[in-house]
């Protein structure tokens, strides 16, 4: 009985997002409906989503759910116009999983396509924030989506951002970090590399 009820509330959840979204990205943030309880979805580390304990196989329904995911303070929700779900995230809702740099008389852009694939290209209005790992004494970087929402960079990915990586004074400071839309992403001090390597 319960697994109808989320069904159906899933079902009344993605016929609202294909109405919405049909005119380009839905407006989630303008968006405030009475809260419905929660769903049993959610996305893993890895970026897999997973509805009643199986993961999700149809990349068309994740792209869907994605596209309507909202983040109030720390708990994320599925919303339309009319119902908001609440869904678990163990990390980030995303996952950055291919990396192309852009060289141009701007200087360099690195755009990142995400496992729902939307480009966003990292700069002032899209950051990399780069946090510890406790468990392994490395860095977790992240990239800003969209209205607070976040994609885990993958590990490959991590590896050729440190490639890409300079040295850079910074309030007098030496600092290791990334450039990409004239803003430069700090992932550590230069002298603690050698802890992160």
């Amino acid at each position: 009985m319960a697994n109808e009820r989320q069904a159906g509330v899933l079902e009344g959840i993605t016929s609202n997002a294909r109405r919405e979204g049909g005119k380009g990205p839905p407006p989630v943030h303008l968006w405030n409906p009475p809260f419905c309880g929660d769903l049993d979805m959610r996305i893993a580390t890895d970026g897999t989503w997973y509805y009643l304990k199986t993961p999700i196989g149809r990349s068309a329904l994740v792209k869907l759910c994605a596209s309507v995911l909202k983040r109030e303070d720390d708990k994320y929700f599925l919303v339309t116009p009319v119902e908001k779900c609440g869904i678990t995230v163990d990390d980030a809702p995303f996952m950055a999983v291919e990396m192309r740099v852009d060289e141009g008389s701007g200087g360099r852009v690195l755009n990142f396509r995400t496992n729902v694939d939307d480009w966003v290209a990292c700069g002032p209005d899209h950051k990399l924030r780069f946090e510890p790992e406790p468990d392994t004494g490395g860095l977790k970087p992240y990239l800003h989506v969209r209205r607070d929402l976040w994609a885990k960079v993958t590990r490959a990915l991590f590896y050729d951002l440190v490639e890409l990586g300079e040295e850079r004074n910074v309030a007098g400071e030496l600092m290791f970090g990334v450039a990409s839309g004239d803003e430069f992403f700090i992932m550590a001090p230069a002298d603690s590399l050698k802890e992160f390597a």
